[in-house]
């Protein structure tokens, strides 16, 4: 119910990452919530630099019923490596896609709110294929 947020506003902060933590059921709300604000406000200086016309393509991937999921979901990853070039390189490249691909679903959301399934799905797909041992190391790094 509630709208996919990295704008640093407490109620968005448990869900950005929920779905990203999805599969570490050992991890308690408090270890979600230092990750999602941390990665709210990487969020909050990446907005900026998200053109219209870069979510407007990507909306326009999702609405063609005649991609795939892959198709769509490589379209992203390509998306977000070329969004990464353009950000500060003293950040982990890593941490810069997860915050990118989280930030680009809540634009596409926002902008098309019907998509709102699709985008998700494809979202947490890719993810779970691109960063599960990285988003387990910053649960670990955190929890210590």
């Amino acid at each position: 119910d509630d709208e996919l947020q990295t704008d640093g506003n407490r109620s968005g902060h448990f869900q950005n990452v929920l779905f990203v933590l999805e599969g570490l059921a050992s991890t308690n709300e408090d270890v979600i919530r230092i990750i999602a604000a941390q990665l709210a406000e990487i969020g909050d200086q990446f907005d900026k630099e998200i053109q219209g016309r870069v979510v407007n393509d990507l909306v326009q991937h999702f609405l063609n019923e005649n991609l795939s999921r892959e198709e769509i979901t490589l379209h992203l990853s390509r998306v977000v490596r070329e969004l990464t070039q353009s950000i500060p390189s003293d950040m982990e490249q890593e941490k810069a896609m997860l915050v990118l691909a989280m930030l680009l679903t809540k634009k596409i959301v926002n902008t098309v709110p019907s998509l709102l399934h699709r985008v998700f799905n494809t979202t947490l797909n890719y993810m779970n294929q691109q960063f599960h041992n990285y988003i387990a190391e910053m649960v670990s790094a955190v929890k210590q």
